[in-house]
């Protein structure tokens, strides 16, 4: 008998075990010839696909994704978003902050523990690789035994996205070059990687699209009349804000970023790059036609086409043409719309994770553009972020300092009480710099991230901005300047929703509150493309003291190439 407690726990620990299991990828990176609006072009794939395979895990889990790179002239990192990575920041797959990127012909293993249910994405993270078609879905389940506070029969995922026939390298080239060449508007939409480019277009060399390829015959959801359909919906757009509606159908938002939301029905759910979340759709019209499923380019005047795929109600044949005309969607400049929207996501009442009451630090993020040299920048209170060649996390656990610049970058731009956001501002003294904030750890951080105009008059942009290694309250939105003083009176501290990527709206501004206490390094940026490859992110660093023992196999570059031994 003196041994049965010894019993119960190793019985335990085998039940623990059980639950928490390992779930073991390997993938290549390469490119392909695909045809995923019709345009046939070099296409990055996992393991032959675009989007790639779908990571299915339940909460504890351990993934393992032994990544090949086989681009053979080129870098590559993955991020995991959403994902904590919650002691294990060397795996957060952002090149520059968390690790050196993993060289052509290289083998690099990829380890975390999912640590909450959700919806979540990855996608590349080195250069401008994302709009290549490097990216997925991350599906997480709950533990056994516990249930979710909605209802539904199946569970479908896709991705929204938008997709350029120019290469990364062209589009790269001309955001560098002097004059400035912008990237323009996406030549097509995809819903789960599929789309249509209009093959007639004057000026396609022959062969080059073709219409009948099935590799973008659209994308179809098959449903069974009378069911409900939980749709877990991301957006990895490289530029995009977007709309998406079902015909005829009302959608019921249920979680965002991997959180449960006060239920809201929409006809029209607008999305931007980095989010998720999961709707769900009742099978409830006419089930003897097929319906429109439809996704619209937003907050841009802009010259793509919309998306389309097919909501297919069972039995009819899946490439059944709906009867009627695709939905026009919302205007491209109701701005009014998308800030309601964001002001309707609210904690679930049985799920709100309480805020802290009052902040350490406030940081006022003023995203500007500028010129610098006579290039075109974008910058944070007039400092243009660039990444250094030793990845952060490795310059500052291994107190190679001098790696990067340690003049912190600013909490609030010299002037802000006098600048007008309404106008296109001279920003004179603009400058680049691969500095970061330092945070103190467990401390409570609030961020303003203040919208004003671009250097075209009467221009404000849509940005969505995305924090790794946390998930943040969104406590406020504001119109025009943000009011020190004011604002933060009118702040939802009792249900807000926790994210990790949100919008700033042109002309107004977005207020997050999060808790430094996760050690490491993360970046904080713009998530269309090209915004963060012309300079408009940040870096935070957070109880580096306290970050384990680094692996060598995130070394190899900068200054790190001393820890490695030949």
């Amino acid at each position: 008998m003196k041994n049965l407690p010894l019993i119960y726990v190793l019985l335990l620990s085998v039940l623990c075990l059980a639950e928490a299991r390992i779930r073991h990828y390997r993938w290549e990176v390469k490119y392909e010839f695909k045809s995923p609006d019709c345009y046939r072009k070099l296409v990055i794939t996992i393991n032959g696909r675009s989007p790639g395979p779908t990571i299915r895990a339940q909460q504890g889990d351990t993934v393992i994704v032994d990544l090949k790179n086989s681009l053979l002239t080129e870098n590559v990192a993955i991020h995991w978003h959403g994902i904590r990575q919650i002691g294990s920041p060397w795996a957060d797959g952002t090149e520059g902050v968390s690790q050196c990127p993993i060289l052509p012909g290289d083998t690099f293993r990829y380890m975390f523990v999912v640590d909450r249910a959700g919806t979540y994405l990855y996608h590349a993270h080195y250069g401008m690789q994302r709009e290549g078609g490097l990216y997925g879905s991350i599906r997480v389940a709950l533990p056994t035994g516990e249930a979710e506070p909605f209802s539904y029969d199946y569970d479908r995922s896709i991705i929204l996205n938008d997709w350029y026939h120019k290469s990364t390298y062209e589009q790269a080239a001309g955001l560098s070059s002097i004059p400035f060449v912008w990237v323009g508007d996406p030549q097509s939409l995809l819903i789960q990687g599929r789309g249509r480019f209009n093959c007639s277009t004057p000026g396609i060399a022959t062969g080059v699209c073709n219409a009948t390829n099935p590799e973008c015959s659209p994308y179809v959801f098959t449903v069974v009349p009378g069911k409900t359909y939980r749709l877990r919906i991301g957006s990895l757009t490289a530029l995009a804000a977007l709309s998406f509606e079902i015909e005829g159908h009302n959608m019921t938002v249920v979680e965002a970023d991997g959180h449960y939301v006060e239920p809201f029905v929409v006809n029209n759910l607008f999305i931007y790059s980095g989010e998720t979340y999961s709707v769900l759709i009742t099978a409830n019209q006419d089930p003897s036609r097929n319906y429109w499923a439809v996704t619209k380019m937003v907050s841009r005047n802009n010259t793509t086409p919309n998306g389309l795929a097919i909501f297919n109600y069972y039995p009819n044949h899946p490439t059944k043409s709906p009867p009627t005309v695709p939905p026009s969607g919302p205007f491209w400049n109701d701005i009014e719309a998308r800030v309601n929207q964001s002001l309707a996501i609210k904690s679930h009442p049985n799920y709100i994770h309480p805020v802290p009451q009052t902040s350490d630090r406030v940081i006022i993020l003023l995203n500007t553009q500028n010129r610098i040299n006579g290039s075109v920048k974008w910058s944070i209170n007039n400092v243009s972020f660039t990444l250094p060649h030793t990845p952060y996390l490795v310059s500052l656990k291994e107190n190679l300092l001098h790696t990067f610049e340690q003049t912190p970058p600013p909490d609030v731009i010299n002037g802000y009480e006098n600048y007008n956001i309404n106008v296109v501002a001279p920003n004179v003294n603009a400058t680049s710099s691969n500095s970061l904030y330092r945070l103190k750890f467990n401390t409570t951080v609030d961020i303003i991230l203040q919208n004003a105009n671009t250097l075209n008059v009467n221009n404000s942009e849509t940005h969505p901005w995305h924090l790794h290694g946390h998930d943040f309250w969104v406590v406020g939105y504001g119109r025009g300047k943000f009011n020190v003083s004011e604002d933060p009176k009118r702040y939802n501290l009792v249900n807000p929703i926790m994210k990790n990527t949100v919008p700033v709206h042109p002309y107004g501004w977005t207020a997050l509150r999060f808790i430094a206490d996760n050690p490491g390094v993360w970046a904080f940026h713009c998530h269309i493309e090209s915004h963060f490859y012309m300079g408009m992110g940040a870096v935070f660093e957070e109880g580096i003291d306290k970050v384990a023992k680094l692996p060598s196999s995130i070394m190899g570059c900068g200054d790190s190439k001393r820890f490695i031994k030949p």
